[in-house]
This record gives structure tokens, C-alpha cells and sequence, in this order.
């Protein structure tokens, strides 16, 4: 009953979003229409980078690997909306033509997968990965384990019979001319460790065998171009989470400021061991250390250009290339700074107290998200009484409660390096009302996104210790910093043991009683949406923004 009255808080909370409830004198400068509302959750932002520092070869690689990752667009289409040219036909009106594209199909990202487009049915969690007629048992009794494979889809043989087709078998036609480009571009690089890895990545792609990639790209580090490609994530299968789509970033690298985090990377395993936790939840740690490496956004395609922008990520997602070499945590300056401007800032100016907005800075929101992706390889990953992985002993549990701990984690970090005095230059207090701040930001994508309910829960849990306080009058918020440090510590606490110990019950209680919208911060985030303040920015991209040919 309790999981139902959480669905129905957030579905409540979406279609507040997208209703207008009120009319007041600024009605005429409002959206009137839904798909208007609906628009006006994403900010256009146009992604110029500097490549003044990049030679003739450099920029012709980048043209060759645009032209990649227009055709990595085109597989994650066909993997996620099989009548993508059927149901544009029947698209009449511009700004509907621009959410379908924005959304890569007609269900909202932003609002459960609903439908926006007159006619459409609900989404099938299976997205184009299945037949829409296999049932559970079917699959369950399909006995082929090739079924499980992240790059296999599932279809119909000529007797009606469930079979596998491998990827690179599925998509031949387009991976070949992939392969072609990257393989053209290899040949224009000058660094060594980037050829060889666009070299084993092209392979990857047209056998579905990534790992050695994968090792490939973890190994090299001068390289000042990046091709981040393949299928990685597997969010868009809601059936089993298993089947990856495509999805691809053109990447260049802020040396700078990559070079101003690497000392970070050091103190890793002294992070570790002081985990305000029993020290039977922290004995772990990774087999080599993560490394962090700032970057600029030239284009992205695919999954990661649907729906919402990611400003930082952590990869390879294997978990054998993270044991034999770690992982590497992407952060995506100009995606922050755009984020920062077009939603961080405002929400602040509308829902921070007005002596406390000088604690709103865009250092303080990189410091913390960067120190979520270090969260993310940190921590527990097996549990301590023999339960197993952490993943598997919290089942349906396991991403809301990881994402609570890289949330509070990263908190913990930028606490204790400041009491090191390892972090200079800002102020640990701008960390914590930025961290506030940005709460609201990631709770507005309600029950679409792990995220957001991750803050919702942190929000209740700061709520009970006093870590803030809201003027009912004003509608603002003020920071208590003493409050805010001890709720984090007992939080981070609190989720490391629910990890270690496996405990399914203890984090389905936690996310059943904290997990959903209650009305003061529903109102505030009705007051948010008025403003016609956009939950998440849209790329103006291509290679022609950054002053480079086609």
C-alpha cells in the first residue's frame, strides 16, 4: 500500500508540472499550451568548445567521429522506437516534433514514460529489445543463455519460437560504415593509446567483445580527444535490465583543470579507511585506483543525448575492467556550467535564504559532483555476512539506495578534505548550500530517475536532524552547518550498513517512508516549475557549432 501511495505522490507531482492550476497576471508570458509546458523544462544550450589548440588532423578526426556518432544515433533510434518514422508522419505541430526528438520517441522522460503523442500507446518496458507478445514465462523458458546477453535481441524465428540475435549480427549495415570512419579517424591520431583503442573499439563493435577496449581506453591518458562509444547503459530494457543501447560522446579534455584533480586519485584509500562507519563495512578496496579527468562535450548521441544530460559519469561499467584496472570518472565542464547557470542559480534565488545565496558557486557544484563519481567506486560492494553482492541482496532496492550513497558520500569526501586541507580557495559552507540547492534541482525528475528519489529520501532524513529550515512565510531555506554535517555523517552512516548488511527490508523502509513528495516541497517545486525554471538543458550540437567543417 505504501509503494502505491509513493507512485501516486510522484504521478501527482508530474502532472502538477505540466497542469496550470492558477491564473494570475502572468499568464500571458506563461506557456499556455501542454507541449508549451512541456518544452519549457528544457533549457537550449548551444556546446562550444575552444579547439584552437587542436591540429589539421585532429580537427578531421572529429569530423569523421561526428559523422560516427550521427550513425550510433540512428542504431539507438531502432533500438528504442521501432515506429519512429511511422509515428512522426502523424506529428503536425513543431514544438511536438521537438519533444519527440528531444525524447527520441513519444514517452516523456521527464514524466514516467507517458505519452505525449495523441494515439500512442504506453511505452513497452522492453523498448525494441523483445517481442511485445513474449511473455515472462516464455522467456524464463526460452533455454538459451544467450538470452542474458547484454548485446542480443530477442525476436521471433519462422515458427513463432523465441531466438538471439547478436548485435554486430542485427545492425551489420550500419556498424560497418561505424567501423570505416573510426578506423579512418585511428589513422589520423598522433597519439599512440588513442589509436589503439579506437582500433579495438571498432572491433569491439563489430563482435560485441569489449573488454579488451575497454582495458585499452582505461590505459591511455595523454590523449586529448575522446570517442566514448558502443552500448554501454542498459536502463531503456525495464523488463530485465539487461540489453545495453548505443549511445556515444565526442569528447576533449580540460587538461587544466584534469591536472588539478589528479593529487584526488592519492587520497582515495585514506578516504576509504575513514568511512564514518564500523570498520567491518570498509575493509574494501578497488584493485587500483579510480582516475578523474575533466572534459568539454563537442556531441553526444544516442541514450546519453535522451531526455536528461549527464554531468559527470563513471566508466568502463564492467565489473571485471574495473577489478583488473579501475574505472575512470568523466566529468563534463561546460554541461555543469550550463546546468549551473540555466537551473542551479535560479532555483537558489527563489528557494535559498537571501544571505546565504553568496554560498551558491559553481566550484562548489563541480567539487561535489566529482566527488559523487569517486563515491561511486568507493564504499560496499559486497556484503559482510555472506549475502553476497550488495546488488543482489537489495534486489529491486539496490539503485535508489547506491545512489543515496554517492549522493551522501560525496558530502563526506569534500568534508573531510577540507579538514585535511586538501581543498583551498572556497568554503566549506558553499559546499553545503550548493548540496542543498541541488537537491532541488534532482528531485524534479520524481520516480523517472533513481536520483530523485535518492534526494527526496536525503531531504526527509535532513529534515528530521534540523540540517535546514524552511520559513513557512517566505517559502526559503537556511542551512544550519553544524546540523547539515552531523545528518550527513549519520546518513552516510546509516546507508553503508544497510549495504554491507544486505538488508532488503531496512532500505525498502527507507525508500517506502522517505521516498516520495510530500506538500510543503511539492508546493516549492510547483513554485520552481511557475517560474518556468527547466529541469534539464537540450544540446544545440554538431560539428558545425564548434567552427569545424563537415
Amino acid at each position: 500500500m505504501q509503494k502505491k501511495l509513493i507512485i501516486i505522490s510522484l504521478i501527482a507531482f508530474s502532472f502538477l508540472f505540466v497542469q496550470c492550476t492558477k491564473k494570475d497576471n502572468k499568464e500571458d508570458s506563461m506557456p499556455q499550451t501542454k507541449i508549451e509546458k512541456l518544452l519549457a523544462n528544457y533549457a537550449d544550450v548551444k556546446l562550444e568548445v575552444d579547439l584552437n589548440a587542436l591540429s589539421d588532423n585532429q580537427q578531421k578526426m572529429l569530423a569523421l567521429l561526428y559523422e560516427a556518432a550521427q550513425l550510433i544515433d540512428e542504431l539507438y533510434w531502432a533500438q528504442i522506437c521501432e515506429k519512429k518514422d511511422e509515428t512522426k508522419q502523424v506529428i503536425t505541430d513543431e514544438n511536438v516534433m521537438k519533444y519527440f526528438n528531444i525524447n527520441y520517441g513519444p514517452w516523456d522522460r521527464l514524466n514516467g514514460m507517458d505519452p505525449f503523442v495523441e494515439g500512442v500507446n504506453e511505452r513497452f518496458e522492453g523498448a525494441n529489445f523483445y517481442p511485445k507478445n513474449m511473455s515472462y514465462q516464455e522467456f524464463e523458458e526460452f533455454a538459451n543463455l544467450e538470452k542474458y546477453n547484454s548485446y542480443t535481441l530477442i525476436r521471433r524465428n519462422e515458427l513463432g519460437s523465441l531466438r538471439t540475435i547478436p548485435y554486430h549480427q542485427a545492425y551489420k549495415e550500419k556498424l560497418d560504415k561505424i567501423a570505416e570512419l573510426m578506423n579512418n579517424a585511428a589513422d589520423l591520431s598522433d597519439d599512440e593509446g588513442f589509436k589503439k583503442y579506437l582500433k579495438l573499439r571498432t572491433e569491439a563493435l563489430l563482435t560485441d567483445n569489449y573488454y579488451e577496449s575497454d582495458i585499452a581506453w582505461m590505459q591511455m591518458k595523454d590523449n586529448l580527444i575522446d570517442f566514448v562509444v558502443g552500448p554501454i547503459e542498459d536502463l531503456d530494457d525495464r523488463l530485465y535490465y539487461t540489453k545495453a543501447s548505443y549511445q556515444s560522446m565526442i569528447l576533449v579534455k580540460n587538461k587544466e583543470s584534469s591536472k588539478d584533480l589528479e593529487k584526488y586519485s592519492l587520497l582515495v584509500p585514506y578516504l576509504q579507511k575513514n568511512l564514518p562507519v564500523d570498520a567491518k563495512y570498509k575493509t574494501e578496496i578497488p584493485a587500483k585506483l579510480s582516475d578523474i579527468m575533466v572534459y568539454d562535450v563537442i556531441n553526444c548521441s544516442g541514450y546519453w543525448n535522451a531526455g536528461s544530460k549527464k554531468i559527470a559519469i563513471t566508466l568502463p561499467l564492467d565489473g571485471q575492467v574495473q577489478f583488473q584496472v579501475g574505472s575512470r570518472k568523466l566529468q563534463f565542464k561546460n554541461v555543469m556550467e550550463a546546468k549551473f547557470e540555466k537551473i542551479l542559480m535560479p532555483i537558489s534565488e527563489l528557494l535559498i535564504v537571501e544571505d546565504q545565496l553568496k554560498h551558491v558557486k559553481s566550484k562548489a557544484f563541480f567539487e561535489n559532483t566529482m566527488f559523487y563519481e569517486v563515491a561511486s567506486a568507493l564504499g560496499i560492494k559486497n556484503t559482510i555476512n555472506d549475502k553476497g553482492t550488495v546488488r543482489d541482496a537489495l534486489k529491486d532496492q539496490h539503485n535508489i539506495i547506491g545512489e543515496c550513497k554517492n549522493d551522501i558520500l560525496s558530502l563526506f569526501f569534500v568534508t573531510k578534505l577540507y579538514e585535511m586541507g586538501e581543498m583551498n580557495g572556497g568554503n566549506l559552507m558553499d559546499n553545503y548550500v550548493t548540496f542543498m540547492t541541488n537537491v532541488f534541482r534532482s528531485v524534479r525528475f520524481g520516480i523517472s530517475n533513481d536520483q530523485g528519489v535518492a534526494n527526496m529520501i536525503r531531504f526527509y532524513y535532513f529534515e528530521e536532524l534540523g540540517a535546514f529550515t524552511r520559513d513557512k512565510k517566505s517559502g526559503k531555506y537556511r542551512i544550519d552547518f553544524d546540523k547539515m554535517k552531523n545528518a550527513m555523517r549519520n546518513f552516510s552512516e546509516d546507508i553503508l550498513v544497510i549495504q554491507g548488511d544486505g538488508d532488503y527490508e531496512a532500505a525498502k523502509k527507507l525508500i517506502n517512508e522517505k521516498g516520495f513528495i510530500r506538500d510543503d516541497l511539492l508546493n516549492d517545486l510547483y513554485k520552481i516549475q511557475k517560474q518556468r525554471i527547466p529541469k534539464d538543458i537540450v544540446f544545440i550540437q554538431g560539428i558545425n557549432e564548434v567552427g569545424l567543417e563537415n
